[in-house]
């Protein structure tokens, strides 16, 4: 059973949520999925992982950024104003925000005290940043993530602040997609601080599994490479995924799952199973 939720964050805007076996609840460990860049809830893959984990018995949590750029329209890129102010500490803010309201009970009474995150691209940065702020989830989930945020040229910079903003095309909307200068000064102004992934994921220790395409070329393989060698290795395990690339050959709209989705589930899964036992 599905059902959706909106929930006001700590900054007064509105994040846009929807919860996969809620007969799970009170019982068994909830599951986060955070997407990426360009990403959104309803995007390919997201709603069939949420079927896919409700039915192995977790209760599954898929939601929209609230600056991600999608309106009421579930799949289309309605609020480009609010995507060009988007900026990652905001996203690390906001999730922070979902995983106190679940501890409040916001989605209902639970029994289980255990969440585990699981980030696709920018969203797997996103969640390990945010064990900075927050300790509580159990465990994290990285798959096709960045190892660093700073991704910009130096002239792409200068012009960058020199306009105020860069734009960035959107391949599947041929929308041309606004990001303004608070998005590059957030991540100058806090790159050694609350943006440091590598920081992060030294400070973590939990158990941490990096799933990734090996012929990613939205984000090379070796950036796995480096989350791995900073982390806590007897709790951390990297799965390197062949000929797959950043979405695991997953479109949009959804077409069907494939053979090297399937098993990125069911690596995931048989992880949660070993963690959790």
């Amino acid at each position: 059973m599905n059902k959706d939720f909106s929930l006001k964050t700590s900054r007064g805007s509105v994040i846009n949520i929807t919860a996969y076996g809620l007969n799970h609840l009170s019982t068994r460990p909830c599951l986060i999925f955070v997407h990426g860049f360009k990403g959104f809830k309803d995007w390919g893959f997201f709603p069939y992982l949420g079927t896919y984990f409700s039915e192995k018995g977790f209760f599954v949590l898929t939601f929209n950024f609230s600056h991600n750029g999608i309106g009421t329209l579930n799949s289309e890129f309605t609020e480009l104003d609010k995507f060009a102010k988007n900026t990652i500490s905001l996203e690390i803010s906001e999730l922070n925000d979902l995983i106190k309201a679940y501890y409040q009970g916001f989605f209902g009474n639970k029994k289980s005290n255990k969440i585990i995150l699981i980030g696709h691209s920018r969203g797997g940065a996103v969640s390990l940043l945010s064990s900075l702020i927050n300790d509580k989830p159990f465990a994290y989930v990285v798959w096709a993530t960045v190892a660093k945020l700073d991704r910009y040229t130096d002239r792409q910079k200068r012009e960058w602040k020199k306009n105020g903003y860069i734009e960035v095309l959107n391949s599947r909307t041929k929308q041309m997609m606004r990001m303004d200068v608070d998005l590059l000064k957030d991540i100058e102004e806090n790159i050694d601080g609350s943006l440091n992934i590598k920081n992060a994921v030294k400070k973590l220790n939990k158990p941490l599994l990096i799933i990734h395409g090996e012929q990613d070329v939205t984000i090379p393989i070796s950036e796995a490479e480096d989350i791995y060698s900073w982390s806590n290795q007897a709790k951390t395990e990297l799965f390197k995924l062949p000929n797959a690339g950043h979405t695991f050959d997953i479109v949009h709209p959804f077409a069907g799952t494939n053979k090297k989705f399937i098993e990125i589930l069911e690596k995931t899964d048989s992880f949660f199973k070993r963690i959790l036992n």
